[in-house]
């Protein structure tokens, strides 16, 4: 699914793909960023929102001229002869490689009372409403799953502009539960849940409230990924006239 993170030094701009984990020596600095050797003949762009860092204002406070790196392949364009960097690993699932219906394995890192989040390996973690964590009735997430749990969910929404991935533990376990139900089907009838229990059933998922707006916490967080990823974009630009 993803590309295999290279272990040797690369040669020229075609031997980089993105994530691969490279060294290099910080040449120059600016304004926007630090210009930095990897050994291909020119130098990469570690822009300033890429250093690690929250709210840098001085490219030095993070990174000095000569200072020996780690860092990962951002972006490649080979048209442009053009090497993007980032101090920050980046993620084992790319927005493009994310995909509705996908099921994903994942721990929860939060929950609140809207709903639990999922760590998937992708660059935020995906949601999963109170609403879809189970095909019953729910009061509260921690009722359903907790802290460090290793879950399994269907990615039902991708909102890839606003940074949100939406998904679903009973989604997943659907296909589980028709499996169960069509191997029991010779059984006796005696076991088939009676027309009261199935309209209570009804009743109880009628009663799942309704989404909840997400907090601004997040919102504020995704707006400033989405701003930091412009501010880089541009730059590149400016860089290659």
């Amino acid at each position: 699914m993803s590309e295999q993170i290279g272990t040797n030094a690369p040669r020229s701009l075609g031997d980089l793909v993105p994530r691969q984990e490279i060294k290099g020596t910080v040449k120059r600095l600016e304004l926007y960023g630090a210009f930095v050797d990897i050994g291909i003949g020119q130098d990469a762009l570690l822009h300033i929102s890429q250093l690690g860092k929250t709210n840098v204002r001085n490219v030095e406070d993070v990174v000095k001229v000569g200072d020996e790196i780690t860092a990962y392949v951002l972006k490649v364009d080979l048209e442009a002869k053009r090497v993007a960097l980032s101090l920050m690993r980046p993620p084992a699932l790319t927005w493009d490689e994310i995909r509705e219906g996908m099921v994903l394995s994942g721990t929860v890192t939060r929950l609140e009372s809207y709903g639990a989040f999922i760590d998937v390996g992708a660059e935020r973690d995906a949601m999963v409403h109170v609403s879809e964590l189970s095909s019953g009735y729910v009061n509260s997430p921690s009722d359903v799953v907790k802290v460090g749990d290793t879950v399994e969910g269907r990615v039902i929404k991708i909102n890839r502009k606003k940074r949100q991935i939406d998904m679903s533990l009973k989604a997943a376990e659907a296909p589980k539960a028709a499996a169960v139900t069509t191997s029991s089907s010779d059984e006796d009838e005696g076991d088939l849940p009676t027309a009261m229990e199935l309209a209570l059933r009804r009743a109880m998922a009628d009663k799942q409230p309704s989404r909840r707006e997400k907090s601004r916490k997040r919102d504020k967080d995704r707006r400033y990924a989405l701003e930091q990823e412009e501010i880089l974009s541009r730059t590149l630009r400016d860089h290659s006239k």
